[in-house]
Parts: C-alpha cells; structure tokens; sequence
C-alpha cells in the first residue's frame, strides 16, 4: 500500500469502459482547478479504437479511444490511475489486468457486487505490489484543487459549494461515497476544506481500508487533521483503532461510525452497503466508537454533533499556529452545456434539421402522426405508408392500393435494362449490395425510368390548357422536346405494355375520374399515327393516372398537386419499386457465384 499522495495536479488516468457524463465531469473539475492538462489520458472501450470527442472548459478535445488495457497503457506511460466502469461481471478481470500493467499504481472499481473471493486475489496482488485499490462500491476518490475520479463529489455545483477547486488541510476517508459528498460540504462550512476524500467502497471486502488511508494521510504534510466516517458491519475500523493505539497516527482524527439506531430494531438490519451488516456486538456501530474513543480518536455524541467535533478540533489547530490561513480564489466559470442551457431556458438555439413526416420520440415512432401501433393493428399496408410519409395523409385505399400496384409492375423489367445490367456487371465485380444497388439507380433518368414526372408535368399542363394532342405533340417537336410517356424501344400497337394495360383497368374501376389519363390516351392516338412503336409506356401511365389520383380524390389543393409533380414525388416512385428487382439481380448474381464482367470484343465497333 502507498504511503504518501496517491494524485497530484499532473496525475492523468485511464477510464475503462466510457461513459460520457463521469468523464466530462473529470475535465470540468480539471478546468475548474486551473489544470494544464486534462486529467483523462485515455478511453478504454473493449473493441473500439478512435476518438472520442469532450469539452475541457470552452475547447473541444478528442481523447484517444483504445480496444485493450495494454494498448492504452503503452500509448499512455504517464497515465498511472485506472477508473473501471465495468460491470461486476466483468470488474474483476479488467482490474487484474491493468494492475499487472507497470505504468497503474492505482485502481478504482466503481461496480457493485464484485465476487468477494475476486476481490480478494485483487487485495492480495495488489499489496504484493505496492499498489493501491479503491473499491470496489466506490464512487472513488478526489485531491481538492488537483484530481477527481470519475462523478467524486458530484456536480460541478456541489464541488464548488465544498470548495474542492483549491486544497484544504482535511484527510477525509469513508466506506460510503454518498456520504462523502454530505461529509465535503460538512468539511468545508466548518474548516478551511478538504485536502484528499477517499470513499473505499461499501463492499465487504475493500480494497483498501480505512486505516490504510488515515496512515497515508499522516504521512501528507499539507494534511493537518483526519475525518473518519466509518459504519456498523465488519471490522476495518478496528484496524485503525490498532494504528492509533500504537502511535502510528500523530495528526488528530475525528471519527463517527453510523448505524447506531441498529439496535432499536428486533431483528438484524441490513443497511445499504453489502457491508452494513452487524455480526455481533463488536461489529456494532456503538462498539467501534467506543474503541475509536480508547484509542484517542475523537468521537461525537452523535452525527449531528460530528460537525461540531470538526470544528472544534480545526479551530485548536488554528490557534497553535499549526495551520495556515489559505488564500481563497475564485474559480472560472464552467461554460455550460448547450442542452443544459435549453432545458433551463437561459439560451435559443435554432434547429438544424425540419421533419414533418415522422417523429421517433416518445414511446413509439408515428408516421404523419400515426403511432406504429396504429399502423399494425389497423392492417396499413406499403402503400398506406408511403402515403403517411410521402404525402403526410392517409389516402382511400383505391389509392394506396393503386401506389402498391405500381410498385409491384416496376419492380424489375429483365436483366437488359440499363439499371439492372449496370447492377449485375457491379456485383460480378465484387462489390457490396449497397454500392450494386446504387450503380442501377443511377441511371435512371430521362431515358431510363425517370420520366414520369414529365410525363404528368407535360400532360397536365396540355390538357388543363385544352389543348389538342395535334397542338400538344407538334408544339412539343417544335421545342425540341419528345413527349414523355410516349414511345418504347419493343412495344408497339400490335404488342401493347402489359403494365400500362393493368393500370389502366385498376383506374377505370376504381377512380372517380381519369379525365388526364383519357387525355394522355388520346395522345398516343395520334402519336401512332406516326410511328407503330409511340404507344403509351409505364411512365406516361404512371404519370397520367398519378394526376388524376391527386386530383380525384379530392385530398390536394392544385397548388399541391403542381408542387408534387415539380418536387418529383412521382419519380420516386419507380426508384421505390426499382430498387426491389436491382436487389433481387444483385442477390442472383452473388448466389450465382458469377465471375468478373467483360464486355465480349464481338459486341464492340472499333472504328476511328
């Protein structure tokens, strides 16, 4: 065991499974003490490597992330305390390992429940090797104006209330933490504040005892009197009796054990810490406090009185001159947490990012409002969805039954297409379902797919002008413009899209009205009059029958209805249902174990 100061203003540690708030907490008590350096050298994360991003006072830092104890501790010689986080079940291992490391001197374990006989062989390495365990149960320890582990002593509030951001001339040790931060404020209303706090655990094995601490502390000049909060169950502070007895301890120290209202109960009481449990009479609160009172140590009436006692005995020391008066300074001011900050109502900040769709807060996501509950148990199907997200209302089912229909007939037309061969020569490469995918979706566009949203665009503004399909098709040829919707490289009159012809049926039973289909139909009339292979394709009908379902169903205000149409809602479509066939190709091509595509010479004209 150590027998002298365990941290200083230049002490850096390692923290061992991250969690964010007691690590962020260290650095703002690190800025608040005026330190150079952040106390925390690294994160430990078992399988993670890289950054993690913190604030020390107003600057942003990246503090190293490392998969293993022996990784951080080689990149970090000069980091030499441990701070595990880990769960009990995990605890004692991770201990282990990092005091076999050589650069750890001390190890916190702030779990709960860890095996006594792992607890044990911890104590027993740990003392074989000169190096200190706190814990486990603890919330750690604290060197006021220098170093703190992990949440020790609280909010930064509580710190500043205790004065720990400058040291005192107190040792202060404890079984319990939770009481540590009563006992700091205690200290610090009565005295010139704490030098060192340690809370050794509430299990029934610590790593380190009372006594342990109280012999360091009588070895640290800046440390002029001791505080002991000690409770009924085990016998460490019997140990500490022994060192007073024999003369080992030469400061004075005030202790109280707790737990004295035990024996007002009938039955023996377990209080909170797997500790605080009298065996006998011994064990009990009253005995400890008599034997700590035998000894020499200074014991209250009562806890109330405990404050008292301490200010008593600090004042004598102030009178023989043993202690000098501090110079008190006032620490900066932590800058506060932006959602701290909102909570409270101290700043605005704007939003980054507007969604009208969906919300994922609360107990369950809601689509336009819809809980997902809602959507299972009422039978919503794919289309009753897009219409939530897509369009932020639920349509008839005529509809959504209609965007289903939709989905389903453009969801793959063969290998040969453009978007579909670009897929399957991307997955013979090798490449990953994402990047396959996207390679097909990439092409869709005013040749391939993506013409549906002209295709409404153009025919609703021909036939909302009235104008003739002779007017709309050669004011089209005029512009330069061919008609979208219209012409196919293999249907023609005699060999009609199958798809188109479905559609067609769905909307002629279904809709109210297809009046910009009837228009797009009597187009193509005219456009076969010019050539056999202009009939009307997937995307005219699409697009036809999309208007007249906007504008049908009585749910859109034109103005929304031409927002669509220019947003390119209906093109979104065709890449939904795309997406499904070029996955399908993609998985075909992988199950298929097909080589590296290479475009056959034969295929190819080289010509100057």
């Amino acid at each position: 065991m150590a027998t002298g100061q365990l941290f200083s203003r230049t002490t850096q540690a390692l923290f061992y499974n991250y969690k964010q708030l007691p690590v962020q907490r260290m650095l703002d008590f690190d800025f608040l003490c005026g330190r150079e350096t952040p106390s925390v050298a690294g994160i430990i994360n078992p399988g993670s490597e890289g950054f993690q991003k913190l604030f020390f006072g107003q600057e942003e830092i990246a503090i190293p992330v490392h998969a293993a104890i022996e990784a951080a501790c080689a990149a970090h010689p000069t980091a030499d305390v441990f701070i595990n986080f880990a769960s009990f079940r995990s605890a004692a291992a991770s201990s282990m390992a990092a005091l076999k490391q050589p650069t750890i001197k001390v190890v916190a374990i702030i779990a709960e429940g860890v095996p006594e006989s792992d607890t044990k062989q911890l104590i027993a390495y740990a003392r074989a090797n000169n190096k200190v365990v706190i814990g486990p149960a603890t919330v750690g320890g604290i060197q006021a104006g220098a170093f703190k582990i992990g949440d020790t002593a609280g909010t930064i509030d509580n710190i500043i209330q205790c004065k720990l951001y400058r040291p005192g001339s107190v040792g202060f040790v404890s079984k319990s933490g939770g009481m540590s931060n009563e006992m700091y404020n205690t200290v610090a209303r009565v005295t010139d504040g704490i030098y060192e706090g340690i809370a050794i655990g509430g299990d029934v094995f610590p790593g380190s005892t009372l006594s342990d601490h109280i012999l360091r502390f009588n070895n640290i000049p800046q440390i002029k009197m001791m505080v002991v909060l000690g409770e009924l169950g085990g016998r460490d502070e019997y140990s500490l009796v022994e060192a007073l007895k024999e003369g080992k301890v030469n400061k004075p120290v005030v202790a109280w054990v707790s737990g004295t209202c035990a024996r007002l109960f009938k039955s023996e009481v377990q209080f909170g810490h797997a500790g605080a449990k009298s065996g006998g009479e011994m064990e009990s609160a009253q005995a400890k406090n008599q034997a700590l009172m035998d000894a020499g140590a200074i014991v209250p009436t009562s806890f109330e009185a405990l404050e008292s006692a301490i200010k008593e005995t600090f004042e004598k020391l102030v009178e023989e001159g043993k202690v000098s008066s501090i110079k008190e300074v006032i620490p900066p001011q932590i800058p506060e947490d932006l959602n701290s900050a909102i909570k409270s109502g101290k700043v605005r900040a704007p939003t980054h990012i507007i969604s009208t769709i969906s919300d994922d807060r609360g107990e369950e996501p809601c689509y336009a409002g819809v809980p997902m509950s809602s959507i299972i148990e009422q039978g919503y199907g794919v289309g009753d969805v897009i219409s939530l997200l897509w369009f932020k209302r639920s349509l008839p089912r005529y509809c959504t039954k209609f965007i289903e229909i939709c989905i389903m007939l453009c969801a793959d037309h063969g290998p040969c297409v453009s978007g579909a061969h670009n897929t399957i020569v991307t997955a013979r490469a090798g490449k990953d379902l994402v990047s396959s995918l996207v390679s097909g979706l990439l092409t869709i566009g005013p040749r391939f797919g993506g013409a549906i949203d002209d295709a409404a665009r153009y025919f609703k503004d021909a036939c909302d002008r009235n104008l003739t399909p002779y007017e709309f098709v050669e004011g089209m040829k005029k512009k330069g413009i061919r008609v979208p919707g219209i012409g196919h490289r293999i249907k023609s009159r005699d060999n009609r899209d199958k798809r188109v012809e479905l559609l067609q049926k769905f909307a002629r039973s279904n809709f109210p009205s297809v009046k910009y289909m009837e228009y797009a139909v009597t187009v193509e009339t005219y456009t076969l009059s010019k050539a056999n292979n202009l009939v009307m394709n997937v995307d005219g009908a699409i697009g036809s029958l999309f208007l007249d379902l906007l504008a049908g169903s009585g749910m859109f205000t034109k103005q929304e209805i031409d927002e669509i149409v220019q947003i390119g809602y209906l093109n979104g479509l065709f890449v939904l249902a795309r997406s499904i066939g070029l996955i399908g190709h993609t998985f075909d091509q992988k199950r298929l174990k097909q080589p590296l595509y290479r475009h056959p010479w034969e295929d190819v004209l080289y010509t100057k």
